[in-house]
């Protein structure tokens, strides 16, 4: 050994070396790992961060509703699924998807709102609700478009789009998508604005407009879908041909499935509209059903298609968070949800002969205020038909005589009687010089607003000025098609506006719910139906 210690120094210098050498490796691993994990993180964030902004940059938007978002926390979102052939833009689908569709072609349909669906998410977290809004009740139409002022609800859209249509039609400046785009904007205040007055002024923070090529690609997406139907049905028109118990479809079977509104090989099952609105929830609780189930939302793939589907072929308002949204749907996955069905008080014809369904407008909104009523909180009961703002008279002031053109006796009197408990004047009952079809409710200077309202009450009358009235009073014309509408005020009664009792729309056997029933559709499985 040196006396400098040089020797020892290098025995005892070996396995600090081989220490630091290993150190070094061990924080190269974790540095490595910890990159690796790193990398990770970022890209899942990134993933997410692009797709959300690839979303936001691609989603149609719309202003119409000027970002005014939800009141008291709670969010009420239009669902309005149109009945066009045609993608966002206006623009023809490839073949290959009208065959798929058993629809048509771009020549078929149009820009009615076939499906209308009121989601209502409450702020508190408690169970949602959808209110499925039957496509042909006749209502008053917000704005009148097209000089349109009573028809049914799916309407609105496509007279206010073809009345934006011919307004803008010499403007300049404006290539074919941007005018596709105003036109649409026009349909969609104009059906927004109407299901809101009809069912009593429900703010509504947002929508969201699919048409039936969105609902297909979604639903190539997600097959095969499991559904379940409680006899064997076949349509035709449809394409639907499905077999009692559950059973899996393809995405242009289930474009089938909640088109269905008739079975021309078993007749005696009697369907109507009110069935097809309880296949779409039924649809809809299935599909939830199965994503959770699947944890698609997981699903980088699946996910992303799903997304480029909503680009395409989908229109939201510009204060609807995409995210939010999705974080909302995800939670209704669970079954925290039930549909409901509006109820119709009868079949009938408007004055054009068409067919539509007549409501009881009081105790639709007393019906929607319970089902939309925070739990424990007091229902808000719908107002009796009361003038609307502007106009200086009350129903004390309008006299109302009803003449009877329907041929059945009696009619005329009791129309009064009711009338009268209501608040209006009373006024003559007379027999009309010939029989007519169709009701109408003329007015005169002053009671336009009172006669819109009252015609409203009847179940959505036609309404129409007439010069030879004197101020303030009202003539109802009672055609072979008008009955008084149930829960409409009667001899010595008060006002209807009692919410309806629920009764189930799945279960077993054939019968569905009559159309006068408010039916409910629990979410959170596979329901059978009709």
């Amino acid at each position: 050994m040196n006396h400098d210690g040089t020797q020892g120094h290098l025995v005892t210098g070996q396995p600090r070396t081989a220490r630091s050498a290993r150190q070094r490796r061990r924080r190269a691993i974790t540095l490595s790992v910890l990159g690796l994990i790193l990398l990770m993180v970022l890209s899942l964030v990134g993933y997410g961060a692009f797709q959300y902004l690839s979303l936001t940059l691609g989603i149609k938007r719309s202003d119409v509703l000027g970002g005014q978002g939800s009141t008291a926390g709670d969010t009420n979102i239009l669902i309005m699924g149109l009945d066009s052939r045609l993608d966002e833009n206006g623009n023809p689908l490839p073949k290959q998807i009208y065959d798929a569709l058993h629809a048509g072609d771009q020549s078929n349909g149009g820009l009615n709102a076939n499906v209308l669906m009121l989601l209502h998410v409450p702020g508190d977290g408690s169970k949602a609700t959808e209110i499925s809004i039957p496509r042909d009740d006749y209502v008053h139409l917000a704005g009148c478009p097209d000089g349109e002022c009573m028809g049914k609800i799916k309407q609105a859209y496509g007279l206010a789009f073809d009345q934006e249509s011919r307004r803008i039609a010499g403007q300049s400046g404006l290539d074919r998508t941007q005018r596709q785009q105003k036109e649409r904007d026009a349909g969609r205040k104009a059906e927004i604005t109407t299901v809101s007055q009809f069912l009593a002024g429900v703010p509504i923070g947002h929508f969201v407009e699919v048409t039936l090529v969105s609902f297909y690609e979604i639903a190539q997406v997600v097959q095969p879908i499991t559904v379940c139907v409680n006899a064997n049905t076949q349509d035709r028109y449809s394409g639907a041909n499905f077999h009692q118990g559950r059973q899996q479809i393809n995405a242009s079977q289930a474009l089938a499935f909640v088109r269905q509104r008739r079975d021309d090989t078993h007749p005696a099952l009697n369907f109507t509209d009110l069935d097809r609105e309880r296949r779409q929830q039924a649809f809809i609780a299935s599909l939830a059903y199965q994503l959770k189930q699947a944890d698609i939302f997981s699903d980088p793939i699946k996910l992303t298609k799903i997304l480029d589907v909503a680009k395409q072929n989908t229109a939201i308002d510009s204060g609807l968070d995409p995210l939010s949204f999705a974080r909302q749907a995800s939670s209704l996955t669970g079954g925290n949800v039930t549909f409901f069905t509006l109820p119709i008080d009868h079949f009938g014809k408007d004055p054009r002969g068409e067919d539509v369904n007549f409501v009881n407008l009081p105790q639709i909104q007393a019906t929607v205020s319970h089902l939309m009523a925070a739990p424990g909180a007091a229902t808000v009961t719908a107002a009796p038909v009361t003038p609307r703002p502007g106009s200086s008279l009350t129903p004390a002031h309008v006299v109302v005589d009803a003449v009877n053109a329907s041929g059945r006796s009696g009619l005329a009197g009791s129309l009064e009687r009711a009338l009268t408990t209501r608040g209006y004047g009373p006024g003559k009952a007379s027999t009309g010089p010939a029989i007519v079809q169709g009701s109408v409710v003329e007015y005169g200077a002053g009671a336009d607003t009172s006669a819109s309202s009252l015609a409203s009450a009847l179940g959505g009358l036609a309404t129409q000025r007439r010069s030879s009235l004197r101020r303030g009073s009202i003539r109802i014309v009672i055609g072979t098609s008008f009955t008084i509408p149930t829960g409409f005020a009667t001899a010595g009664s008060s006002p209807s506006a009692t919410a309806a009792t629920a009764v189930q729309a799945a279960g077993p056997g054939v019968a569905a719910p009559p159309p006068t029933a408010l039916s409910a559709l629990s979410g959170g499985g596979i329901r059978c139906v009709k």
